[in-house]
């Protein structure tokens, strides 16, 4: 059966998945590059970069888990780049230049519709304003038996745990305090009831946190 899954999805201690001031020189906000450094060292980072170095360990045998079997994926306007209302810039393709690492359609979730985006590699950016449901069926649709990654940022992924439409998740809880930006877990009082949760330190410093849902 094929799954709806997060992963390498990091948050500070005090639960931020990312900064205050999001910009097209910030992705992050206000933090930077602090919650993804873990991930930044693993081969699978390195490799989608080009390079043939980068080290292994706990963190990068959660990192590659990341494209395995996955069929599309589902992300929010957001992660996708830095513009609000609607589009001025179409030339705007995300952060990822003209081959960017998902190699499957891609699903934007945003309340303003534009042309899809054939990118090189395989990327296919889909504009779509519908709710998460309809949005999840027309990617397991696309992804064609594989599984879905739903890939933030915050708010999407909030909102699909909200809808229990998540089946399994890899959170890093990484050892900083943002105090500001999108919290993951607002509104998700009880969601461990859904879970078997299990949790495994890294010499990084991060703790990598794995969800299964009960029942499946």
């Amino acid at each position: 059966m094929a799954l709806v899954r997060v992963h390498n999805f990091s948050v500070s201690l005090d639960g931020f998945g990312t900064g205050e001031g999001q910009s097209a020189e910030q992705p992050f906000g206000h933090a930077g590059e602090r919650l993804h450094g873990w991930f930044f060292g693993t081969r699978t980072f390195r490799s989608m970069h080009g390079e043939a170095d980068g080290g292994g360990g706990v963190d990068e045998v959660f990192a590659a888990g990341w494209a395995h079997g996955i069929g599309a994926e589902i992300m929010g306007r957001n992660k996708f780049g830095p513009q609000r209302g609607p589009w001025e810039d179409h030339e705007w393709n995300g952060w990822w230049g003209s081959n960017p690492p998902f190699h499957t359609p891609v699903f934007v979730m945003t309340h303003h519709p534009r042309p899809s985006v054939e990118m090189e590699g395989g990327t296919t950016f889909h504009f779509v304003d519908a709710a998460p449901e309809e949005v999840l069926r027309r990617a397991k649709e696309a992804a064609g038996g594989l599984d879905v990654r739903i890939g933030g940022g915050v708010s999407v992924v909030r909102e699909f745990l909200a809808r229990d439409l998540i089946d399994e998740m890899h959170v890093v809880v990484v050892p900083i305090l943002l105090g500001r930006g999108e919290r993951l877990w607002d509104g998700l009082e009880g969601l461990e009831e859904r879970f078997r949760i299990e949790s495994t330190g890294s010499p990084s410093g991060v703790t990598h946190v794995v969800f299964s849902r009960l029942g499946r």
